[in-house]
């Protein structure tokens, strides 16, 4: 009898401790899940430049992060966020071809910390930064994976027809050789992308969608011509940092920058297409000043790493050179504008000047073109409309070909055959 007390006993005293360390191990975990959340949104963005992967939550993700070797992984402890399904889905969202990443994974490392491993194709750079709520998104911690070495210029002259330099040009003889003229590089900057869409149409047309569209059918249209080439600055879904796509530009010596794209307006009445340059003295309406603190706000939207300086968009003084590019950006503006006012009614009927942000090439000719209002339900429709599209690359193509037959380039560095 008294054997079954002591037996009682001890397992009523095992019962107890196991009780208490339970008890224990919620005191612990209680507070470290206090404040724990889950992720509202995730989005992964492959570029031929780097890959981003989004992270969305109604409140600022604390992490630190850390990377490992043999094999390459970037490691990202995200305190408080609990598991989820928008976790979860950020394998789904891999693409096989992805540059950079070759696998995603999450699991609880430890109380109130939730671990994303990311296993990585190569050695990467990456920036990890936070963006406050703006427009449609609330917080972002937002993981950018640079290549370590920067983007190769060659692979954006991949696109286009390869130039022939003028050295290899002068093997072919002097008897019988053929005649070469001035290869004609256009780089063309599809406006936005990726975390960025732009501007939305009533019928819900993302303006990301019409620039990249337009863009490609302008580089085939350039294409087309026997000594003019087009670049895509953006060829896909995802988003360029302003000052990238003015690098981007300089980086394969483009002879002319044309940024396209189809804005919104307050109003839904107002219509018609536009061209813009940059400004040295301020912008030459106060619709223009509007619409150049929109388009430069495209960072803020898209998301940029604020710790990163870049002095090349910080300028504050034009120099003797940019003055001059003002001016080649001024009369290509007029001849693209005369073009495709034959197409469009032209919302102002000269070309317009601001600052924007995207245009500050100190060497190139710069144009911004908002091809219609997509907020105008009628110019929507048209600019969803293929043939409507092609009449205006046309315009713009026929305008740039105009500005060179005015404006001939100097000694080439680029050369194409001449039939």
């Amino acid at each position: 009898m008294h054997g079954g007390n002591r037996t009682r006993e001890s397992f009523s005293g095992a019962m107890l401790q196991v009780l208490l360390k339970f008890l224990l191990v919620c005191g612990m975990l209680l507070p470290a899940w206090a404040q724990a959340f889950q992720l509202t949104a995730t989005r992964v963005w492959p570029s031929p430049d780097y890959t981003r992967i989004t992270l969305e939550s109604a409140q600022p993700i604390p992490h630190k992060y850390f990377q490992l070797s043999n094999p390459e992984r970037l490691v990202i402890d995200l305190s408080g966020v609990l598991p989820g399904p928008r976790l979860d889905e950020l394998q789904t969202m891999l693409s096989a071809g992805d540059p950079y990443i070759a696998g995603i994974r999450s699991g609880i490392n430890r109380p109130g910390v939730m671990r994303l491993v990311i296993e990585l194709k190569t050695a990467v750079k990456p920036s990890v930064f936070q963006l406050q709520p703006l427009g449609e998104y609330g917080h972002r911690l937002v993981i950018d994976l640079y290549p370590e070495r920067g983007p190769d210029a060659l692979a954006l002259l991949a696109q286009g027809k390869p130039a022939i330099e003028p050295a290899k040009a002068a093997l072919s003889g002097a008897s019988a050789a053929p005649q070469y003229v001035r290869l004609i590089t256009v780089a063309i900057d599809a406006g936005h992308g990726g975390e960025d869409p732009g501007a939305l149409g009533a019928s819900g047309t993302r303006e990301k969608e019409v620039t990249l569209a337009i863009a490609r059918k302008l580089k085939q249209q350039l294409d087309a011509v026997e000594n003019m080439r087009g670049v895509l600055i953006r060829d896909g879904d995802y988003f360029i940092p302003l000052a990238d796509r003015v690098n981007k530009a300089r980086a394969v010596k483009a002879d002319l920058f044309v940024s396209v794209h189809a804005d919104a307006f307050i109003r839904p009445q107002a219509r018609g297409s536009s061209v813009f340059a940059l400004s040295e003295n301020g912008a030459s309406s106060a619709a223009a000043r509007w619409l150049a603190k929109k388009e430069n706000e495209a960072d803020l939207i898209g998301g940029i790493n604020i710790d990163v300086k870049d002095p090349f968009l910080k300028r504050t003084l034009i120099d003797l050179s940019q003055t001059a590019t003002i001016n080649d950006s001024l009369k290509l503006g007029r001849a693209v504008l005369k073009e495709i006012g034959g197409v469009n009614t032209l919302h102002k009927p000269q070309v317009e000047q601001a600052g924007f942000a995207v245009l500050k090439s100190p060497d190139i000719p710069s144009i911004l073109i908002e091809t219609a209002f997509i907020s105008n339900p009628e110019e929507e429709k048209r600019l969803n409309d293929d043939a409507y599209q092609d009449k205006l690359v046309e315009a713009i193509v026929v305008g740039i070909r105009d500005y060179f037959d005015k404006n001939p380039l100097a000694a080439p560095t680029r050369l194409t055959r001449n039939p």
